[in-house]
């Protein structure tokens, strides 16, 4: 069985770490490759790295940040934010990660999975769904609907059908983030996570939500998710990485554990 991994989101505006709740009232609350090479001292055993306002801005990622961000960690590091074209993803892998990130462009251009796919192999390409709880319709039968642009645009789209087109198209990985959930601390959106864990046979990332490392745990074991994503308990100081993977462990998830 493979361990459960413990993923820390930077994400970043302008330059800087941001944290808000709900896609909204982010703060500045320091320098991203700072806490990265925390996190990566601390035990990490991924970076996603996120440049929140790219493609609502429609500009490009900031590579000189990627770039400063890679050269600290020594890990696998996944980037996303603005990238809509398969030479943004050769761009940000030249720059320094293992992964590229695409959620917008994707849902309004599938086919930039294929190809990203395609020219770097499916264990290069995640995901990334922003999911927010709705009434079923014929449109959402699940409940669950797909929202770009950072939460602000609503697109009808159905997630777990989404979820199943991205690994046809060849993902090799979905985040899956709640927007009700996220920054809340309350935990993750379990029901969400696990529809998507049993509809797809490519790992999940359960985030959005991450309140203490009980929550972890329970990502992991009642949502199925091959890791969890967390920003706001260890950017704030509440949690380290290693409390939390001590806790899953003595839980009786497997982790990995290198101090």
């Amino acid at each position: 069985m493979l361990s459960k991994r413990v993923i820390p989101c930077l994400d970043v505006r302008a330059g800087r770490l941001t944290k808000g709740i709900r896609f909204a009232g982010n703060v500045d609350i320091g320098d991203p490759v700072e806490s990265a090479r925390r996190y990566y001292e601390q035990g990490a055993d991924e970076i996603v790295f996120y440049d929140i306002t790219a493609s609502a801005e429609d500009r490009g990622i900031l590579l000189d940040v990627v770039e400063r961000v890679a050269s600290q960690i020594f890990i696998p590091f996944s980037v996303g934010g603005g990238i809509s074209e398969v030479s943004h993803m050769r761009d940000v892998l030249l720059a320094g990660a293992e992964k590229i990130s695409v959620n917008s462009a994707a849902v309004t251009n599938p086919r930039l999975i294929s190809d990203g796919a395609d020219a770097f192999g499916s264990q290069a390409i995640v995901v990334g769904m922003d999911v927010l709880a709705v009434p079923a319709s014929e449109r959402t039968p699940s409940g669950y609907e797909i929202v770009i642009h950072g939460g602000r645009k609503r697109m009808g789209l159905d997630a777990v059908a989404w979820a199943v087109r991205c690994q046809e198209l060849g993902a090799g990985e979905l985040c899956v983030n709640s927007i009700d959930a996220d920054g809340t601390k309350d935990g993750y959106e379990l029901v969400l996570t696990r529809r998507i864990v049993d509809a797809v046979s490519i790992p999940v990332i359960a985030s959005g939500g991450a309140g203490d490392p009980e929550h972890m745990y329970r990502a992991v074991s009642v949502g199925g998710a091959s890791a969890a994503l967390i920003a706001s308990i260890v950017h704030y100081g509440q949690y380290t990485i290693r409390d939390c993977k001590e806790h899953m462990a003595n839980r009786g998830a497997k982790v990995r554990l290198a101090w």
